[in-house]
């Protein structure tokens, strides 16, 4: 996998290349044509406004509505679109998606796609999600049907996790505090903590990234701060894996 975290400006940036077997032209229109972008992208797309500036509105048809602005547009070489985060994700203000596209000499097209959000412990889901997206594009591209894959999200939230080193906690006044994206929503992830037998600690659960809860620990450190980030880190991890294998 070749995606980096990193943070620009106080807002985490996430990064993914995909080298695609196609020109640059075809390419573009499977990420700026509605029909095409509606094919692989989170949502289908009802209305766009190709210009900078101009509107895409995002329907899923289910009552989701998003909008975003055209806020990039150098055909067929860059696009990119801001759009403000629903109500049920009260972390982000609005993030921002770009895609670029580079000629490859040996053949098709580099394509460098960047996300900047502000919930830095959202990224292992936006990673899985998007990785699905474009696994979904490159079939498009290539005319095979694209069937999501089945049972292993979970599973690359946690690689993706450890990659970013989003396991890692925080001393704080009282202890030490973690906060983890889970991959199960929150009635199930509450009665699996219920169950957990762990040591006394404070932990809430909140809605999260729409693929599952926020959970937020602060435990007290026992006079040995590093002992317990390694404990609770392998205690959260341990609890995320299997919550998410349930």
């Amino acid at each position: 996998m070749n995606e980096t975290l990193r943070t620009v400006d106080g807002r985490t940036v996430l990064r993914m290349e995909r080298r695609l077997a196609h020109p640059v032209e075809k390419v573009w229109r499977a990420i700026t044509e509605p029909g095409h972008l509606g094919a692989w992208y989170p949502f289908p797309v009802a209305e766009m406004d190709l210009r900078t500036g101009g509107t895409i509105i995002f329907d899923d048809g289910a009552g989701t509505v998003l909008k975003a602005v055209i806020t990039e547009l150098d055909p067929p070489r860059v696009f990119a679109f801001s759009e403000h985060a629903p109500s049920s994700m009260p972390r982000e203000r609005e993030d921002l998606a770009r895609f670029e596209l580079r000629p490859d000499p040996a053949g098709g097209c580099l394509l460098i796609f960047t996300h900047t959000f502000d919930d830095r412990y959202a990224a292992a889901s936006y990673a899985s999600g998007w990785q699905t997206c474009l696994v979904a594009l490159e079939s498009l591209l290539d005319g095979r049907p694209f069937t999501p894959p089945e049972g292993n999200f979970p599973e690359l939230h946690e690689e993706y996790v450890i990659r970013f080193h989003l396991d890692e906690g925080v001393r704080v006044p009282a202890g030490v505090r973690f906060e983890r994206q889970l991959t199960k929503p929150i009635p199930q992830a509450r009665a699996a903590l219920e169950a957990a037998g762990w040591p006394p600690a404070e932990w809430d659960l909140s809605d999260g990234t729409g693929h599952g809860a926020r959970l937020v620990v602060t435990a007290p450190d026992s006079g040995d701060p590093e002992a317990a980030l390694a404990e609770w880190r392998r205690r959260i991890s341990d609890f995320a894996r299997d919550l998410g294998a349930s």
